[in-house]
């Protein structure tokens, strides 16, 4: 007699299946260029070979301190690259941090809905190579990503889950703070929220939203801070605002992603109206969204606490993230349908082959940057002044730097002397600029080079008809920086 085979490992085995497809699928933007460009990121590969430097003893003047947050990414990348070398490493680290966030994001949608949300893998594809990707900031990415694993955790109350939320936490925190304040603060508010009854149920998003009123109110007593608010109308700062990347065409791929959140939403009421699933359990979403929304709206975009080091920046932007996944877990509560899957796979193969053209312009920018450092003898020390054109939002200036690994010293790098990373410059270094604010001067084109930092040479837009195009120049004493170049 045949063994029977149980239909539980047999929908195990398809489930397995299909997530290897969908990981192989999801990891093609990483593959499909030389390099991923994805603005911070080429800075993080720069820091990673300079660290190795340090390391050394080949980097004078630069240095490792020990930090406990901001670093897990960094540590990722400096370590597969003395393995592998630094070109792959960056292949490797990137898409271990896309799979970290996507299935992170899957498995909170799982666990809080209960039920796979398979119907909206291309939607949650594109939020995994959003905004706050190609903006290359991976620590913060990777922590989200760790963060929702640590919710998903403990989102039923077990004591087991709860101590691998607990132990999540820390891993979190060594990437970025961000992360682990959103971990502890959804996962109380939703062990609080099965316990409260009538008004006690108001407290959590009072409390969070006077939190949001009280850091205003103290940033507008303290104009020192310089902060600085993110651009009106606030309410587009609402989580799809993570699919405008690059040009702005990609902002109609936002105004579909929130049609279709609509549609989807008011076709399902009907079945939410006769009673399908647990009415208070499925208000969390919104309630977690509109508190996350507010927050939005109160905090500044960026700020200045500490006037010897850098900028607190783009914080705003980085946590409307936070409330796209707050939208994808509310529409994981909608009954999947097949129209979902195809109407998101309609604006995922939009918004790839806008990307995918993009990037390949950026990436056609950093070839031209490395035809010129490849010709620099080694140890050479340049700075970069490079613009996107107004109507760009992403970030390309750091192409210089990761064509700088193995051939230069790139003089305006920020991570030394923001004091907000690993790397360390003590002033009078050669090789890289011990100020913030020189190194911010430096990129915009606004430094009065000095005696002392000759010899420098400058990378710099050198054709008003191509603006990926680049030439290398001397620069001299008494002159400004970005006086050669032209502006798209």
């Amino acid at each position: 007699m045949a063994k029977e085979i149980s239909p539980f490992k047999i929908q195990w085995k398809r489930e397995i299946g299909l997530a290897v497809l969908v990981s192989a699928a999801l990891l093609i933007p990483c593959f499909w260029q030389r390099h991923i460009q994805a603005g911070d990121l080429a800075s993080h590969v720069y820091n990673a070979w300079l660290a190795q430097l340090v390391g050394e003893g080949k980097a004078p003047g630069v240095y490792v301190v020990w930090q406990w947050k901001n670093v897990l990414f960094d540590l990722l990348l400096l370590n597969l690259g003395k393995l592998f070398g630094f070109g792959v490493a960056e292949k490797i680290a990137v898409s271990l941090c896309v799979l970290v966030f996507f299935w992170g994001v899957f498995a909170l949608i799982s666990v809080a809905t209960r039920k796979r949300p398979w119907m909206l893998t291309p939607g949650l594809a594109m939020l995994a190579y959003g905004y706050v990707f190609y903006m290359g900031f991976m620590n913060y990415y990777l922590s989200l990503g760790l963060a929702c694993y640590g919710l998903a955790a403990l989102w039923h109350g077990e004591r087991r889950g709860v101590l691998v939320a607990v132990l999540l936490a820390p891993l979190a925190l060594f990437a970025h703070p961000l992360g682990f304040l959103w971990l502890v603060a959804a996962g109380a508010y939703r062990l609080l929220w099965p316990r409260m009854k009538g008004w006690l149920e108001w407290i959590p998003p009072a409390a969070a939203i006077g939190i949001g009123l009280a850091v205003r109110w103290a940033l507008a007593r303290h104009p020192e801070y310089q902060p600085d608010w993110p651009d009106a109308p606030f309410f587009r700062w609402n989580g799809a605002d993570q699919f405008w990347v690059f040009r702005p065409a990609t902002w109609y791929v936002s105004l579909a992603m929130i049609a279709f959140g609509a549609v989807a939403t008011l076709l399902d009421l009907h079945s939410w109206q006769r009673g399908n699933g647990n009415g208070k359990e499925r208000r969390l979403f919104p309630e977690f969204f509109a508190v996350a929304f507010c927050l939005t709206s109160l905090l500044p975009e960026n700020l200045r606490p500490d006037q010897s080091a850098g900028w607190i920046g783009l914080l705003v932007t980085r946590l409307t993230l936070v409330s796209a996944i707050f939208i994808f877990c509310w529409l994981g509560t909608l009954r999947p349908r097949k129209w979902h899957f195809f109407a998101l796979a309609m604006c995922a193969a939009v918004y790839f082959t806008m990307v995918y053209r993009d990037t390949r312009l950026v990436g056609r920018m950093e070839e031209n940057a490395e035809k010129i450092t490849r010709e620099l003898p080694g140890g050479t020390r340049v700075l970069a002044t490079i613009f996107e054109p107004l109507n760009y939002r992403m970030v390309t200036l750091h192409v210089v730097d990761r064509a700088c690994v193995g051939h230069c010293f790139l003089y305006s790098n920020y991570e030394a002397a923001t004091k907000q990373f690993r790397l360390r410059v003590s002033e009078g270094s050669r090789v890289a600029v011990s100020s913030a604010d020189d190194s911010e001067d430096m990129q915009f084109g606004s430094y009065d080079v000095e005696d002392e930092d000759l010899p420098l040479k400058e990378i710099y837009q050198c054709d008003a008809g191509d603006w990926t195009t680049l030439c290398i120049r001397d620069l001299k004493a008494g002159e400004k920086n970005g006086a050669g170049g032209i502006r798209p």
